[in-house]
């Protein structure tokens, strides 16, 4: 059973340590990289004139040439209907940064990875505690049947088992089974005896 936990825990290190590594590289990978040419373009959108439909038009240009002149090619319409045209057209300049839209999707994945590792951790350990809980409850159910003199008396059992056990877990379960040994007590004395500690 202990080689079982140490053999999840090591591969659970080892993925978390390997989707570290790897979201290292990327990163490392993108900020070595120059601004992509997509990453600020000219967007005209253009409402229907005369018999030309609307249309939209992108071209990845600087902002100071941001105007229907630069970005529409080809012209739809010729001679002096070009300025009437382009005065309908309503131009922006857009900038993003692809390298924070990478960075933050590696993040996300990194932790949607992390928390599918935990939940898969989770579904195999649940069995294990389940067992290991109706063990315990076992024990306390047969330390009714001692009678009053002894309440205690597979107690010491219980604690002889788990101060040899080493891990947190063990640990948070001795508590437990003492707090429940002390809180079955307590109304073994009030309910039962009628006695008030």
């Amino acid at each position: 059973m202990a080689t079982l936990w140490g053999g999840f825990l090591r591969l659970g290190s080892l993925l978390s340590l390997s989707c570290l590594a790897l979201s290292v590289l990327l990163l490392v990978q993108l900020s070595d990289a120059a601004k992509n040419f997509e990453d600020v373009r000219c967007k005209c959108i253009c409402p229907p004139y005369k018999d030309n439909s609307g249309h939209i038009y992108n071209k990845n240009i600087s902002q100071k040439d941001c105007d229907c002149l630069h970005v529409v090619d080809p012209m739809p319409v010729r001679g002096p209907d070009v300025e009437a045209y382009c005065l309908r057209c309503e131009c922006k300049y857009e900038e993003r940064s692809s390298v924070t839209i990478k960075v933050t999707i590696i993040i996300y994945l990194s932790i949607l990875g992390l928390l599918l590792l935990y939940m898969v951790y989770l579904t195999l350990v649940e069995p294990i505690l389940k067992r290991r809980l109706f063990g315990h409850s076992q024990l306390i159910q047969s330390d009714d049947d001692v009678g009053d003199h002894q309440p205690f008396a597979n107690a010491h059992d219980v604690l002889a088992r788990s101060r040899s056990r080493a891990n947190v877990l063990n640990k948070v379960e001795y508590a437990q089974q003492r707090w429940k040994l002390q809180v079955q007590e307590q109304r073994k004395s009030v309910f039962d005896r009628h006695v008030v500690l």
